[in-house]
């Protein structure tokens, strides 16, 4: 499913550590949705948040695969940033502008923020254009 790794996109990552503004959609009810953005704010992002009667379709329209789901979109300085993206993840997309539609965190995984449950799991970061996928970084 995915190409690469993160190191083939930048072996040494930039990270941008200027303000910035995100706004997330969300369905009503989603409590991970309202922690990931508590963890946002808390990493210094200012967040806007707007629910939507219907997620999967503003999901199509912004260009969000489906095996790249989660149960948040957000959107910071045009980058679509799907599911519990970790902050560093968001900043380093910010510095580096790649030619992607943005960064995923597909599912939901249990130690991922917002989610922050104590248990031992990888997971990973994925960003994506039209056509292709990249393992972007990998969590503990």
């Amino acid at each position: 499913m995915f190409q690469g790794s993160a190191e083939e996109v930048n072996s040494e990552p930039d990270y941008f550590d200027g303000s910035f503004e995100l706004t997330m959609y969300h369905a009503e009810g989603c409590e991970c949705c309202v922690e990931w953005a508590k963890y946002l704010e808390n990493n210094g992002v200012q967040v806007k948040t707007e629910l939507v009667a219907d997620l999967h379709e503003m999901k199509r329209e912004k260009g969000v695969p489906g095996q790249l789901s989660s149960c948040h979109t957000a959107v910071a300085d045009g980058y679509i940033i799907e599911g519990h993206v970790p902050v560093e993840d968001i900043r380093r997309l910010l510095a580096e502008r790649p030619a992607v539609i943005g960064v995923s965190v597909p599912g939901m995984p249990p130690n991922s923020p917002g989610m922050d449950q104590p248990v031992e799991n990888t997971y990973q970061s994925v960003i994506f254009d039209e056509q292709s996928m990249y393992i972007y970084n990998t969590h503990n």
